[in-house]
Order: C-alpha cells, then structure tokens, then sequence
C-alpha cells in the first residue's frame, strides 16, 4: 500500500492528465455516437426491418475485439487520437441505437396524433414530443455506452490512444518492478472510480432534463 501511495504522489500530474484525456476521449466518443446512433434510430424506427438491420450492424461491431478492431484501423488512420475515438464510436453504437429505437417505438401514438390533428409538422412532432419521451431511453443507452467505454479505451494504448491504458499496459510491462503492480493498480482503480462519476453526471443530467412527468 506504501509503494501505491509514493507512487501516486510521485506522479499527480501525470495521473490528472491521463484521466482528463482518458475521460475527454469518452465524452467526445459517447457525444459522437449519440449523434450517429440517434440519427439511425428516427430513420429506421418506423421499419421493423430497418430496425433489425440497424441493430443487427451495430451488434456485429460489438462482437468484433477490440485489438483486432484497432489492429484494422491503424493503417487506415495511424496511431494515436483518430483510431482510438473511431473505434470507441463504433463501439458505443449498439445501446444507443437499440434503445433510441425502443424509445421512439414506445410513444403512444395517441399522442402523436393529436399532435397532428393541431397542425404540428411530422418534424415538429418529433422534435417536440417522441424524441423528448424517448430521452430517458436515450440516455440509458448513453450511460451504458459510456461505462463499456471506460474499460475499452484502456485497451486502446495499443494503438498509442490517449488515456490511463498506457499506465495500466507499462505497468504490466514491468512485471518485476518495483513500480509494476502500482502503476497497473493505480490506473485500473482510477478507470472504475471515473466510470462511476460519470455515471454519475449522466444521472443528474437526466434528471434535470427529463421532465416530472415522463420521469415519474
């Protein structure tokens, strides 16, 4: 416990700058895949068959490992941030595609017709009324999307990516040292307990932006 401790107040700055950049890495990745994921979902939702294919691409992705993954992407991109975020993206597909289509789905359509019995526009109902409904199905994606990324970008030190998998691969590759086991230690742990506050913040962030209504 003593090695851990010299060992992380040895190198706080580098622990800060590998969790920030670890943790950035996640958040553009979720925020892109949320873009791409949501854009399929209202494309397909209506079709039984499109929302089939549409997950069924997606969970392919997900079945492909994560070296190999990278290992396709390196000579396409190179090393370093573009292979990294593009297979995270890829990666962050499935649960939020999945359960944009669930949530849309979902939206009793006695409702959306109403709204269109007032005059709303097919994209005004979808902006204003299924896609505020199927939020929190949303974001439930978002969440599960975001806690598989922060153990997948570990694995991304492979391909020179940003963030703590460095840590946890040169401790690993010091079996022996002194410094081995508290480098991977401390890089695992600070994995886990980023995961858990941005779960977190994806928490509160659905509070506050789901109304009282749909949240109750």
């Amino acid at each position: 416990m003593q090695q851990l401790w010299d060992f992380v107040s040895a190198r706080k700055q580098q622990l800060l700058t590998d969790s920030f950049l670890h943790v950035s890495a996640v958040v553009q990745s979720v925020v892109i895949a949320t873009i791409v994921a949501v854009a399929i979902g209202i494309l397909v939702y209506r079709s039984p068959a499109g929302s089939a294919i549409a997950t069924a691409l997606a969970s392919t992705i997900l079945t492909i490992p994560s070296f190999a993954l990278l290992g396709l992407l390196i000579p396409i991109l190179g090393l370093g941030v573009a292979p990294t975020v593009t297979a995270l993206v890829l990666y962050a597909l499935l649960p939020i595609i999945r359960n944009t289509i669930l949530g849309l789905a979902s939206v009793d359509p006695a409702i959306t017709d109403a709204a269109r019995g007032v005059g709303m526009s097919r994209t005004t109902v979808l902006s204003r009324i299924e896609i505020p409904l199927a939020w929190p199905s949303i974001l439930t994606g978002m969440r599960v999307s975001t806690q598989m990324l922060m153990g997948i970008l570990a694995i991304a030190a492979y391909a020179k990516g940003p963030g703590l998998g460095n840590l946890i691969f040169s401790g690993l590759s010091r079996v022996g040292s002194p410094t081995a086991i508290p480098q991977a230690l401390t890089g695992t742990v600070l994995i886990v307990i980023l995961a858990l506050v941005l779960d977190g913040i994806l928490a509160v962030i659905g509070r506050l932006t789901t109304s009282r209504g749909i949240r109750d």
